[in-house]
């Protein structure tokens, strides 16, 4: 996927509307409680501001629905902004009324004005056409550099690139280049883990996966439902009953791609959803009623390992446990501190895997940490995502 960078294009002097994705947590006293997607905008933000150009922000923060609500507002996110940039950063009070206008028609270069959260304004997610023209009069070009809605049509991730000349930023071309590379062309052995609570949600990733990678590893909730397929009794674990013909034809279409499909032979259960309840390692095959699988098991995270270790490419995908409770995070952080030590190029897919990587203080050990969720699992499905497709070729 070749894509033009705002590199390609002359932004020298210009208006330059860039797509960011700083849809960051923040604290009922307004305090934004982690700044990396923040932080991961700045190099695109700096590279226009030495070229002179005029740089307009716009983002979403959480899901507003379509109105105006105070603690949905950007103004955080400006001030962090001003604090990194070291430079004023104005808010508009709207995203394309007289406030937004102004504030750009008064820019000089190298200004930044980052306009309202784009979701106060009910068009936005629908990719009405007039609010994207709206949005795109107010610049020249338009980059987007947010790979977390890039799986989203809405108007300020795609609708403005049918007004503007469409460029991607600097974290876009890098996950474009760490995802794509290593489904294309990746170094072998290539080995998935995948985890995650449901076979369902992950169904076009271990479709699309087992095409690609010569082994596949299964963690998480769903990896019951593979248990239950094959005639075991899995308690009270986390099972989907009407995918069980799934789960089987998924592990003999494995067979068929000649790819190594791995799924753990010992769980670590517990009598029930709780921080601190009982539990115990059992065989996968000897999960008593009343029971919950909760994590991998010690064998598991053996076997799992000295299989990662012969690897050249990993990508991972949804923890293996509930890493969220310390006793059941055992599998998770096993993994990601394995991954932290091996000679290859490791990939986190977004989302609660990326997560688990930060809880262990790992980030910065991993070849690559997806900024997107939802657009990672996409993407690793093959599926085409709207928020690339509209930008220029190469």
């Amino acid at each position: 996927m070749n894509k033009k960078t705002v590199r390609d294009i002359n932004v020298e002097g210009k208006k330059v509307l860039v797509r960011c994705d700083f849809n960051v947590p923040i604290d009922e006293n307004g305090k934004i409680t982690d700044n990396r997607r923040i932080v991961g905008a700045l190099d695109t933000i700096k590279y226009l501001m030495d070229k002179n150009a005029k740089v307009i922000l716009c983002s979403h923060l959480g899901r507003p629905k379509g109105e105006y609500k105070k603690e949905f507002s950007l103004e955080p996110v400006a001030k962090e902004l001003s604090r990194l940039l070291e430079k004023e950063v104005k808010l508009a009070s709207d995203i394309v009324g007289n406030s937004a206008k102004s504030l750009v028609a008064n820019m000089k270069e190298g200004d930044i004005v980052l306009l309202e959260n784009v979701r106060f304004d009910p068009r936005e997610e629908k990719n009405d056409e007039e609010f994207s023209k709206e949005l795109a009069s107010l610049a020249e070009v338009f980059v987007n550099d947010a790979f977390g809605t890039a799986h989203r049509a809405h108007s300020s991730t795609t609708g403005v690139a049918s007004f503007l000349p469409a460029v991607s930023g600097f974290l876009i071309e890098k996950e474009l280049k760490f995802l794509g590379s290593s489904l294309e062309n990746p170094e072998r052995p290539f080995v998935a883990i995948l985890g995650g609570k449901k076979v369902s949600d992950k169904i076009g990733v271990i479709n699309s996966l087992l095409e690609k990678v010569d082994t596949l590893m299964i963690g998480g909730a769903m990896a019951y439902t593979f248990f239950k397929a094959q005639g075991y009794n899995v308690g009270n674990s986390i099972c989907e009953l009407d995918k069980l013909d799934l789960a089987n034809s998924l592990i003999e279409k494995a067979k068929e791609k000649n790819v190594k499909l791995m799924l753990p032979i010992d769980t670590k259960i517990g009598r029930e959803f709780k921080k601190d309840t009982e539990s115990k390692t059992v065989a996968w095959t000897d999960i008593p009623d009343g029971w919950e699988g909760f994590d991998i098991g010690e064998k598991t995270i053996e076997m799992y390992k000295e299989e990662l270790k012969k690897a050249k490419t990993i990508i991972w995908n949804g923890p293996v446990g509930l890493f969220e409770f310390d006793q059941f995070a055992i599998g998770t952080n096993e993994i990601a501190n394995l991954l932290a030590t091996l000679d290859a190029k490791t990939i986190i897919g977004g989302g609660d895997s990326a997560a688990a990587v930060e809880k262990a203080g790992l980030s910065d050990k991993m070849t690559h940490i997806s900024t997107g969720g939802g657009a990672s699992l996409e993407f690793l499905e093959g599926k085409k995502l709207p928020g690339i497709e509209c930008l220029m070729d190469k």
